[in-house]
């Protein structure tokens, strides 16, 4: 990036003459080809999250959330009516297109429109979406909607800096670690330092290349493994 000088020689960043607030991320779903995005419902999907949570080994999947695993599905179903009507977080639910199912959640939150920031997060994915190529592709279907949709600059990723799986999934999603905001947040009783990544307009147009080629059928083989890994097909494109 080329620098801008004031009339005092001082330098200044590139100027933004069309820009103008962004819309608000709307409440509609999000259709891919492995699984859709759908707003939040608890009574349509509270069912489905507490069993696909409660078939996971342990609950080590809560460890750096907000909330612990509930005791009861109508424990979940209740906090899940309050998130259903959350404007910043606002939630969705991410489903199985073939059995309609609910296999995770996911969010738009610190949402900025005035200048064009948006962060992904609350993110927790039951046992059959983790790993899949859902999982990707509902993150890569966020994204699309961020920047192309809504004509976001910037997309946000953050975690607990001892989230290592978290930190490991920004980087191979695309995000640019950013540093460590020290003693950040309290979660739980305990001090958190948080770790930041992001995604900016500018590149977008690799990250979606990325996506596109890993997503494509041919990129799995019969038994739907990988035949390239997304860091190495989002290098290749440019």
């Amino acid at each position: 990036m080329s620098a801008r000088f004031n009339a005092f020689g001082q330098p200044i960043g590139p100027a933004l003459p069309d820009w103008s607030p962004r819309p608000r991320p709307p409440r509609t779903p999000m259709e891919g080809r492995t699984c859709r995005l759908v707003p939040l419902d608890a009574a349509a999907h509270g069912g489905a999250l507490f069993e696909t949570y409660s078939a996971a080994p342990d609950t080590r999947g809560w460890t750096y959330l907000g909330d612990e695993m509930p005791k009861s599905a109508a424990a979940y179903r209740a906090r899940l009516e309050t998130q259903q009507t959350s404007e910043d977080p606002l939630f969705y639910a991410i489903l199985d297109p073939a059995r309609g199912d609910a296999l995770g959640i996911a969010s738009y939150l610190r949402i900025d429109p005035g200048n064009g920031v948006i962060e992904v997060g609350h993110l927790h994915f039951g046992p059959r979406l983790q790993r899949s190529p859902a999982a990707t592709e509902a993150m890569a279907l966020m994204m699309t909607r961020a920047f192309e949709e809504l004509g976001y600059r910037r997309y946000e990723w953050k975690c607990d800096s001892l989230n290592a799986p978290s930190r490991a999934a920004a980087l191979r999603l695309g995000f640019t670690f950013e540093g460590i905001f020290r003693n950040a947040v309290v979660v739980k009783g305990r001090s958190r330092d948080t770790a930041w990544f992001s995604i900016t307009a500018a590149e977008w147009p690799r990250v979606r290349a990325g996506f596109a080629a890993w997503l494509d059928p041919s990129n799995f083989d019969g038994e739907g493994r990988q035949r390239h890994g997304l860091a190495d097909l989002r290098a290749a494109s440019g």
